[in-house]
């Protein structure tokens, strides 16, 4: 079972509330409580031009990668641009990609970060450079790998960037289930939004989760679901005020994999979101959303 990954998300951008630390500390958590060994790690190369672009646009491209966004742009970016930055955000790309196509070819693909939701085809925003998951779904669709696909937006934020770039495409199908008074100000209208109230728990965010994204996977029939499994509902984030628990957590990820199991959909997951008070917290939620695929979808070999 390959699980990608690389250390270079761990870019230092100074008093920042993004812990990129966490993407390690999953890692060495996965070999410590033996749900991976060490050798199932693929490190990636940075995503291809050609890729990106399927999705963002050539000034924006050339912009981020010479580092010459302007002050208001990296305002909505909410990142301190670096050399470091830019490395991570195409290595992060291909990341999705290898998860989306892995997932194809065993039922269930893992990228230790992705879920650039808030990015548009022309900027960046709200810690997203580059929208790794409409990337990847663009560039499966070119290779002829899928034609539909389903993204479930877990993230406690709304994935408007994605809504964004699939609002007229009937091959995709963008589902989020997030906290409505929260960022971004602007909601984007995608095939499904579920917007909850600030303190929503475990109870109701898992009854609209089985009342509403349910159904839609079994209408919509996608070959590729790309999970965006943010762990930033929980009720300890910075970011939120939704209440999920660990367990409702934990639920909220067996509730999506054992619907993708049922309909044979294989799955690509990747993280998102995650800010809570303790980072040791972001990371037990991140690793169980992982041990929980594997322990539902299985360990199958590529």
């Amino acid at each position: 079972m390959k699980i990608f990954y690389s250390p270079k998300y761990e870019v230092d951008l100074g008093p920042h509330i993004l812990p990129t630390v966490k993407f390690r500390l999953i890692k060495e958590r996965l070999i410590e409580l033996g749900i991976a060994r060490a050798g199932a790690f693929e490190e990636l190369p940075p995503a291809r031009d050609d890729d990106i672009l399927l999705v963002h646009t050539p000034a924006y491209l050339d912009k981020f990668r010479r580092g010459t966004l302007t002050a208001g742009e990296l305002a909505v970016l909410d990142l301190p641009f670096s050399p470091g930055l830019a490395e991570a955000a195409w290595i992060g790309v291909e990341g999705t990609i290898r998860a989306a196509r892995y997932a194809l070819e065993t039922g269930l693909g893992i990228h230790i970060g992705g879920g650039g939701h808030h990015a548009y085809p022309d900027h960046g925003a709200g810690y997203c450079v580059f929208n790794d998951v409409a990337i990847a779904i663009r560039t499966l669709q070119r290779q002829g790998r899928i034609v539909k696909a389903m993204v479930i937006d877990c993230d406690v934020h709304q994935g408007d960037g994605t809504a964004f770039i699939f609002r007229e495409e009937p091959s995709v199908f963008t589902c989020s289930i997030h906290q409505e008074d929260l960022y971004p100000e602007i909601k984007q209208q995608g095939d499904l939004d579920i917007g909850l109230p600030s303190g929503a728990g475990d109870e109701e965010y898992l009854a609209e989760l089985s009342r509403h994204v349910l159904p839609a996977v079994e209408v919509f029939r996608p070959q590729l679901l790309i999970y965006v499994a943010g762990a930033d509902p929980y009720q300890d984030d910075q970011e939120g005020g939704l209440k999920l628990t660990f367990a409702g957590l934990e639920r909220r990820d067996q509730i999506i994999f054992q619907e993708a199991k049922r309909k044979r959909v294989p799955v690509a997951v990747v993280l998102a979101g995650g800010y809570a008070r303790r980072t040791a917290d972001t990371v037990a939620i991140h690793v169980t959303t992982i041990r929980t695929g594997l322990e539902v979808i299985g360990r199958k070999r590529g």
